[in-house]
């Protein structure tokens, strides 16, 4: 099978239904799953009906609905935390929301020998992904959003989710939360393609 470099691919016949990969066999019965099957159902749904109509959140709400949720995790950044009010006053219309701070536990980065952002702060306390994932799991979500775990954490909560997970806010420090400004910024992406840090 040849490796797949789909991104500098200038035609994208797969649109038109072409199977560069000869994989169509193989990853049709994935969606035969109960589970994924029923998750890709509810997604295309949510797509077909709501297509450049709805904002994110709104798909999200939708998206819940469409798979049956009552209750809904909300894992977000202590960064976040007014958003994440605003979100969970929002999701409590229609869901049970349980919502848990990276900062769940108050784990101090220094009993665990990690790096510190502050070096004389000793006290520095570690995010807590995995931990925010199983306090979800315990509560018995249906599904978990993400809003504005940093790079990495994010990875380590859906390792540890039972529920699926779904993406609302991707954190960006420098960019707003919008991380593809780096892409739609010529000085920003300029940089990045040289390779250059600074």
């Amino acid at each position: 099978m040849m490796t797949p470099r789909c991104a500098p691919c200038e035609i994208k016949e797969c649109r038109s239904g072409k199977d560069c990969f000869a994989a169509a066999d193989r990853d049709r019965p994935l969606y035969e799953d109960g589970r994924i099957g029923r998750l890709h159902k509810s997604a295309s749904a949510i797509e077909a009906r709501h297509y450049c109509k709805e904002p994110r959140l709104r798909e999200v709400i939708l998206f819940a609905e469409e798979l049956g949720c009552r209750r809904v995790g909300l894992a977000f950044c202590i960064g976040l935390a007014s958003e994440a009010q605003v979100i969970e006053e929002i999701l409590s219309r229609r869901f049970d929301v349980v919502s848990v701070c990276c900062k769940t536990s108050g784990i101090a980065k220094k009993t665990v020998g990690l790096e510190r952002i502050n070096t004389s702060n000793d006290e520095e306390v570690m995010c807590n992904p995995a931990g925010q994932a199983e306090l979800l799991n315990e509560a018995g979500t249906d599904l978990n959003i993400l809003c504005g775990l940093c790079v990495g954490h994010d990875a380590i909560f859906g390792m540890t989710s039972k529920a699926p997970v779904t993406t609302l806010i991707v954190k960006d420090r420098v960019l707003a939360h919008n991380p593809i400004g780096a892409v739609y910024s010529q000085y920003i992406r300029k940089r990045l393609l040289a390779g250059s840090e600074g």
